[in-house]
Parts: C-alpha cells; structure tokens; sequence
C-alpha cells in the first residue's frame, strides 16, 4: 500500500509538472533527478513513468530511459479541433438543462477571474490564473449534467496543457489577454441569455485561439 501511494503521488506530480512545462517537451527524465525532485524509489517512478506512456505523455527511448512526448502541429490541431466540438456541445446541454444555481456560480466564477486579471502581468503567477480559467470553464460546462461528458471533456483539457501554457507564457504581459477577458464576457452574457447558438459560436472560436497562434511556433 504505501508503495502504491508513493506512485500515485509521484504520478500526480509529474503529471503535472509535464503538463505547465517544467519539464519540456522532448526533455530527458533521468532517474536519478526524477528520485531526488519526488522523493521516491525507482519502483513508484517506473510505475508512474509507464502509466504516463499510456496517456501519451512520456515515451521510452529505445530502452535508453524515459523522455517528455514531443509536442507536434498534428496533434495540436487534432486536440483543439476536438476540444471545440466537446465544448460546444456541452455549452448546449448546460443551457438546456442548467438551472439558479448553475447560473449563479457561473457569475461567481466569471468575477474571480476578472477579479484576479493582474496575475497575467509579466512575472505574476500565470498557473494561479490558469487555475482560475479553468474554474471558470467548468462553471459553465458542469451544468449539462453528463458526468462521461465532462470526464472527455477533462481528458482533453489535460492534453491541450501543455500547449495552452506556451500560449500563455508566449502572451505574458501582451494585450492578447485583454481580447480573452472581453471574450469571456460575451460567453457569461449569451449564457446567461440561453442563446444557445450565440454561445456555440463564442466557445468554439475562444477555444481554437492558442492552436491558431501556436500553429505559426510549433
């Protein structure tokens, strides 16, 4: 038991230290420095390095060791291109099947965020906003009551990490995140609204933006 903890631990950690890119892609993770950040044996690290090859995360090098998978154009087309349409449509049933509270916690969610603009300046904490982002995100999409929905949903929100957090290290301190907040605005107001077509249109193009402006960097 206390060996399974220690590779769920480590595997949630590495997780995400992979996926804001502390580790980047194409990075080598040797054993020894992966023992010493974590803390842990070599058997509770190969067991979460295997489970990270299986989400696409990790790959093994010819035996040699493990490396951080590299990041592609394809595949950020595809995440993003995908991402869109899950989003979409759970933006569709939320309006249809949301009730008060959902709504309420939508216009909570909405005014941390706007509340907390300045950690998008040049060196403020851009994982602390992103934390927000995401909050406000699934305040909106929880409301469609599919809990299989939202478990794709949530698959393809940790793929798009690590592309989403070189767009936002890529936009640090630019106006790019003054367009993202008014965006966010119209999203709150055509949900709240239940123009349910509006809100359609809106969700699916504020996805798309990092994979259009990383296209031209990948």
């Amino acid at each position: 038991m206390p060996q399974e903890n220690s590779a769920a631990k480590v595997l949630l950690h590495l997780k995400q230290d992979i996926l804001t890119g502390f580790f980047s892609a194409g990075h080598k993770l040797k054993m020894s420095a992966l023992k010493e950040r974590y803390q842990v044996g070599v058997n509770p690290l190969r067991e979460a390095l295997s489970q990270l090859v299986v989400m696409q995360l990790v790959q093994v090098q010819d035996q040699r060791g493990y490396r951080v998978c590299p990041v592609t154009q394809a595949e950020l087309i595809d995440i993003y291109d995908t991402r869109a349409q899950i989003e979409s449509l759970c933006v569709e049933l939320a309006i249809e099947r949301g009730d008060e509270a959902w709504e309420a916690g939508i216009v909570a969610a909405a005014y941390r965020l706007h509340s907390n603009a300045g950690l998008l300046h040049a060196d403020a904490d851009l994982q602390a906003w992103e934390q927000l982002h995401q909050q406000f995100h699934y305040a909106i999409v929880m409301g469609c009551g599919s809990k299989e929905l939202l478990r794709v949903r949530l698959d393809l929100y940790e793929k798009a990490s690590r592309y989403r957090n070189l767009w936002l290290r890529y936009n640090a301190g630019h106006d790019a995140f003054d367009v993202n907040q008014r965006e966010h605005e119209q999203l709150v107001m055509a949900v709240l609204a239940r123009d349910t077509e509006t809100a359609k249109q809106l969700i699916s193009r504020h996805i798309l933006v990092p994979s259009q402006v990383l296209r031209g960097l990948l």
